[in-house]
């Protein structure tokens, strides 16, 4: 397998890791998110998972497991754009691998009903956890998916923070996925998305739109200003960071 192809496979495994943990803290935990203290319990479990998943695989592919992340890189100029839609097409993979196996381990509960759930999709309106209409939806993913690409491309760019930036990271989506998840049941990541939208299919297909048209256009807005604040990465900025972001 040649280079190309292991950062795709590692890029794949990390995102199928990320959407199986996350996803799975609230379709295996029945009705997680309505309990007291559910929301923190999710939100660790994206976090922690996107740390183990970075601190694992991402000295091989930079550990991006997300398509806004991977497009705010590319607009930064700190990632390669000929590798910008295999790597797109790896998360969405991955994540739809995992959506796949999480069904199956959810089928094992008497009862469960993909057509009665919401198998952790993301929504607005009367599929907003807490009712949250569309506009807020959109308001709240596109400022936590700049926020979120905006403080990985920094945490990235800054070789003495290496050891540790898998755990920043993760504790960042930690506090995204602590706003957003009542509002939208947490995205800031497309291919998440999408997974649980295919398998879930009607309305959440209907809205996948806004989980694309939102972190994406956070992606590209924190990179086009991250790339106007610190210019062309060098050739040392142009390695893994940590396992966190650049490939050269």
């Amino acid at each position: 397998m040649d280079a190309l192809g292991k950062r795709l496979l590692v890029e794949g495994v990390g995102t199928a890791w990320l959407v199986f943990v996350g996803c799975g803290s609230i379709v295996l935990n029945v009705g997680a998110v309505q309990q007291a203290g559910g929301v923190l319990e999710v939100a660790l479990a994206f976090g922690l998972a996107l740390a183990t998943a970075t601190y694992c695989f991402g000295g091989v592919s930079g550990g991006h497991f997300n398509p806004a992340v991977t497009v705010g890189f590319t607009v930064a100029q700190r990632f390669p754009v000929r590798d910008l839609l295999p790597y797109i097409a790896s998360q969405i993979l991955g994540a739809i691998v995992a959506a796949a196996l999480l069904l199956y381990v959810a089928g094992g509960r008497p009862g469960f009903d993909l057509g009665a759930s919401e198998f952790a999709a993301n929504g607005f309106g009367d599929h907003s956890p807490a009712d949250y209409q569309m506009h807020s939806a959109l308001a709240i993913e596109f400022v936590l998916s700049f926020g979120f690409v905006m403080a990985s491309l920094l945490i990235a760019r800054r070789q003495d923070m290496a050891s540790i930036a898998p755990l920043v990271v993760g504790a960042c989506l930690v506090l995204v996925y602590l706003v957003s998840i009542p509002v939208t049941n947490g995205s800031v990541n497309p291919a998440r998305s999408t997974a649980q939208a295919l398998l879930v299919g009607d309305w959440a297909l209907d809205q996948l739109w806004l989980f694309w048209a939102a972190p994406l256009s956070g992606g590209v807005m924190a990179g086009a200003l991250f790339s106007f604040l610190h210019g062309k990465a060098d050739h040392a900025a142009a390695t893994l960071a940590g396992g966190r972001g650049e490939v050269a």
